[in-house]
């Protein structure tokens, strides 16, 4: 073991080490920039011949597509003009792609005849046409398989008990009427006409018969109303008609209703043809107002072409219809109470035909 004393301070290295040291790095370093060198120029070498070969392939493709002395020509010696260049001729002309065409609706229209919406009206002149139901009228609710025509008498039952009342309308066309026997026939009620206005002159006149036939159709028992044949062309008129019937019921005891009546004219130019319906419906509504007015029932006559064409029932549903349709069933579709079936009726006690009717209502209860 050495003792501190004998420590040699040679803090330096030899000359021919250091030399060997630097010797064997220049060495090391000149074969790394060798090999780098070499690993770059093989690298390039690859890069040019890939843009050779793709630069070859691009020159043999556009040489098949057309020659430098072609280009050349066009460029220089070419005769073509700017029209040889429109080569848009060349490709079809693009059609249109027809639409899809829609499967059209086919709007099945309703039978009226059969709809339940709909009823017939036939005119004097022979015109018919359907209209539609109103849905704001009040409809009747008769079932008319219970109707029954006994010698040539309408009835109607009811869990089989009658509750219709047989009549007949009268006038001077009738002449002399028996009431008994009309009352042994199975009569219940008259309608007896009061008066009318000409529908040509429009002059007021009295019922021949009418005095006779209330006095008398009375002390039979029968049940009695009464109608006024109009042709007013007014509100004024109407009341003045009003009046002349309540003028002559005088102190008679009438308990079935007072009807009015304005209608067609047949064949002839009535004074009431070049009213409006408007006008026509305020005429009736002045009359059976003024009756009601005096405490007599009221009641709205007509056929149902004038009942739904020529007036507006909307504005009278307060009063009673009489309908006059002389058929075995009736198909006016809205509520009435009194019905004329028949012109040409039999019945004792009239000679010649008779207009027959059927009540509903038993207005003598009523």
């Amino acid at each position: 073991m050495r003792m501190p004393d004998d420590y040699d301070d040679r803090s330096g290295m030899t000359a021919s080490v250091v030399s060997a040291i630097i010797a064997v790095t220049t060495f090391v370093v000149v074969i790394l920039i060798v090999v780098l060198y070499l690993n770059d120029r093989n690298n390039n070498r690859r890069n040019h011949a890939q843009q050779d070969g793709a630069i070859q392939a691009s020159g043999e493709a556009v040489s098949g597509a057309i020659s430098h002395s072609e280009v050349q020509e066009l460029l220089t010696g070419s005769t073509l003009s700017p029209e040889d260049f429109d080569f848009w001729d060349m490709y079809p002309e693009p059609t249109e792609e027809p639409l899809p065409t829609e499967t059209p609706v086919v709007v099945v229209e309703e039978d009226p005849s059969t709809d339940g919406k709909h009823t017939l009206l036939k005119f004097p002149d022979g015109r018919e046409e359907w209209v539609m139901i109103s849905q704001y009228l009040p409809k009747h609710d008769f079932d008319f398989t219970k109707l029954v025509c006994q010698s040539n008498m309408m009835k109607y039952y009811e869990n089989g008990r009658k509750t219709s009342f047989m009549g007949v309308d009268i006038s001077k066309q009738q002449d002399y009427v028996d009431f008994d026997k009309l009352k042994k026939a199975g009569i219940d009620f008259v309608m007896l006409r009061v008066g009318a206005r000409g529908y040509g002159t429009g002059q007021l006149l009295l019922d021949e018969n009418f005095s006779d036939n209330i006095q008398r159709a009375t002390e039979a028992g029968l049940e009695v109303g009464v109608y006024f044949f109009s042709q007013a062309i007014s509100v004024e008129e109407a009341v003045e008609e009003a009046n002349m019937v309540l003028e002559n019921l005088g102190e008679y005891e009438i308990t079935y209703p007072v009807a009015y009546d304005m209608e067609f004219i047949p064949n002839d130019t009535a004074r009431t043809d070049t009213l409006s319906k408007s006008e026509k419906t305020d005429i009736a509504k002045a009359f059976l107002d003024t009756v009601a007015g005096a405490g007599y029932k009221t009641m709205l006559y007509g056929n149902k072409e004038w009942l739904i064409r020529e007036i507006d029932m909307s504005k009278l549903t307060a009063y009673d219809v009489w309908l006059s349709q002389a058929q075995d069933i009736p198909d006016y579709p809205y509520r009435f109470t009194m019905w004329q079936y028949s012109f040409e009726g039999s019945v004792d006690g009239i000679s010649g035909n008779a207009n027959m009717n059927i009540s509903f209502v038993n207005y003598a209860e009523k």
